[in-house]
């Protein structure tokens, strides 16, 4: 056992927005949401260039709170696009900030928070870390295999909040992580659902540009033939043909709104295109949760349900009466993203984790031809 009490100061950069907040361990004694302009962020022609203006901001932010950086024993970031690991806490070093630099796996704001973790902890001669980004990739041999050998399926989801909400749901049955097998289903902007076995996402489906349910954004798995036609009819460009999918689909392509309030507000006005499409979103997520059962064979400790969708009890209730036959629905709703990352640096400043590094060399995604 190492500290028995670390603070840890915690930063979640988002495309507006930069999450920031400190910790005595798993408790939070100061959060905040510091918003930019986008005129303060237009000025940079990458994403990563804006590292040092964030950078500055946190700074400032803590100084006029009175925080002392020098009481800080580490500091912890959302991970970014890197290329595929398994989960856990990393320590951030020179191959993992090259490839955030350089936008490895593609531009994102959460690329951000290693960069600026690691300038901050260097100055204070501390560690920085992350913590179960996007890219984990758990997923078995099989569960790769798409049927088109050019294509394999990808692991990308919301593996922060899953993992931090699947300990939860452990400790709640006095078990480790380890030790059970769940289906975790985090709906936002994007759904996706994870096989959790033996604390491992064994499968999942790609909640980016990949396949699942739609959501209130994304279209998730449409049919691939039309898809095709639709990609090469001459009416859109790939980048339009991108956002068609990842922004303009979902109930946002149906109904034009991304808000499940909204779509509800509208089924209680008597719109029955809103409850089809509404009613239709559950009734995939279920279908999804059904394959995940089979994933495990049936062995399934528990259902969850997470993110911010799961505010709805309507929904929630919709869902959970395609799959109460398979398990227990647990609800755990919206997403503590700081919380999850100051319990990853915890685990691993008391020694209840190993810490992780971040290889020079990964092997690439391996495509069967």
């Amino acid at each position: 056992m190492q500290n028995s009490k670390s603070r840890i100061l915690v930063i979640n950069p988002g495309s507006i927005s930069t999450k920031i907040g400190v910790f005595d361990n798993e408790r939070s004694i100061f959060e905040k949401t510091i918003r930019h302009d986008a005129a303060e962020l237009n000025i940079y022609a990458h994403i990563t260039d804006q590292y040092e203006f964030r950078k500055q901001i946190i700074l400032e932010t803590l100084d006029r709170e009175g925080i002392n950086l020098s009481k800080f024993n580490a500091v912890c970031a959302r991970g970014g696009l890197l290329r595929p690991i398994e989960g856990g806490t990393y320590l951030v070093n020179d191959q993992m900030l090259e490839d955030l630099r350089i936008g490895y796996a593609g531009e994102h704001a959460s690329n951000l928070g290693g960069i600026i973790a690691f300038e901050i902890a260097s100055n204070l001669n501390i560690p920085a870390y992350i913590v179960d980004p996007v890219v984990v990739d758990e997923m078995e041999p099989i569960a790769k295999i798409s049927g088109c050998p050019s294509i394999e399926r990808k692991s990308i989801f919301h593996a922060l909040n899953q993992k931090s909400v699947a300990r939860k749901v452990a400790s709640g049955f006095k078990k480790d992580y380890e030790d059970v097998n769940l289906i975790i289903v985090h709906m936002g902007g994007g759904i996706t659902v994870g096989v959790h076995k033996n604390g491992r996402v064994i499968d999942v489906n790609n909640g980016l540009h990949g396949d699942g349910p739609f959501s209130p954004e994304r279209s998730g798995g449409v049919p691939a033939g039309d898809l095709v036609s639709l990609c090469f009819s001459g009416q859109f460009y790939k980048e339009e043909m991108v956002k068609k999918l990842v922004e303009q689909a979902g109930l946002i392509g149906y109904l034009e709104t991304n808000d499940l309030g909204e779509v509800e507000k509208m089924i209680d006005a008597g719109d029955e295109k809103a409850k089809l499409v509404y009613s239709a979103m559950a009734y995939q997520i279920g279908k999804e949760i059904g394959a995940a059962s089979t994933v495990l064979r049936g062995m399934v400790d528990a259902i969850v349900l997470t993110g911010r969708l799961a505010f709805s009890k309507q929904f929630v209730k919709e869902i959970a009466s395609y799959t109460d036959w398979i398990a227990d629905t647990i609800v755990h709703p919206g997403e503590n993203e700081l919380q999850a990352l100051a319990e990853g640096a915890t685990r691993v400043l008391r020694g209840e984790e190993t810490v992780k590094h971040y290889p020079k060399e990964i092997a690439e995604a391996k495509v069967f031809n």
